[in-house]
């Protein structure tokens, strides 16, 4: 079995702004800073990618960061409301069957 965890690890937006800036200003490549900063330079691609969606030059129909946080947040929120609605439709099914008795 690898060392390796399937879990990706968690970097702060600071962390993620701060070597975007340092790829965008330094004139080095993202492989150079990555090594840096001790991330993958598959990660750091993506990071940068992501902050020009954010900065309104990535493709058509990319999702900003702000987007892709309010489409989390409402797929949870539905997921929660969709398990409310099965709770209520047992508990009416329930409560008909036993006022039937």
């Amino acid at each position: 079995m690898s060392g390796k965890s399937n879990m990706s690890k968690r970097y702060t937006l600071e962390f993620k702004r701060d070597a975007v800036a340092l790829v965008r200003s330094s004139g080095r490549n993202v492989t150079e800073v990555a090594r840096e900063f001790g991330v993958s330079p598959e990660g750091l691609r993506g990071w940068v990618k992501q902050a020009k969606v954010d900065r309104g030059e990535g493709v058509p129909g990319a999702l900003t960061t702000a987007e892709k946080e309010e489409l989390q947040r409402l797929r949870r929120e539905d997921r929660e409301q969709q398990q409310t609605i099965e709770i209520l439709k047992k508990a009416a099914a329930f409560f008909a069957k036993e006022t039937m008795k």
